[in-house]
């Protein structure tokens, strides 16, 4: 004859030769829930870093691109620059051409650059979508532990 003794096995208990669920025990529950908040907070850091490698990324291929395109259009507007102080000095001193040539060109990079300072003060790098779920996951978790 065997020993009905019953003893616990991850959820289960066995008593003879059946097998049946029982419910897991507050510690079970308590390591259970541990678990799925450190695998939680796991997954929360992943989208972090996946988000701000998304922005690295596209930020690196569009200063590529912005840094060849400046260059070039620093060239062709310095030719242009030339060409329009030259055509001026036809018809005045050439070093007043080029100090007329000279001043707008300063002008227009002033309005570039109030534009592009009030462009960059709205630039937000932080990724709003991972702080917000992290926001929600600490405030549910708070709620577990009271």
């Amino acid at each position: 004859m065997t020993t009905t003794t019953p003893y616990r096995t991850g959820g289960l208990s066995r008593r003879g030769d059946s097998v049946r669920p029982t419910d897991p025990s507050l510690g079970e529950l308590l390591s259970a829930t541990t678990q799925d908040l450190q695998e939680l907070f796991r997954l929360e850091i992943e989208l972090a870093k996946t988000e701000l490698q998304d922005n690295a990324r596209t930020a690196a291929k569009a200063g590529t691109y912005l840094g060849a395109g400046g260059l070039l259009a620093y060239l062709a507007l310095a030719l242009v620059c030339f060409a329009a102080a030259w055509g001026l000095a036809e018809v005045m001193p050439p070093g007043v051409a080029f100090l007329i040539v000279g001043v707008v060109v300063a002008i227009v990079a002033t309005v570039f650059l109030v534009l592009g300072r009030s462009r960059l003060e709205a630039f937000q790098p932080v990724p709003e979508q991972t702080v917000e779920t992290i926001k929600e996951d600490v405030q549910w978790a708070g709620q577990l532990r009271n």
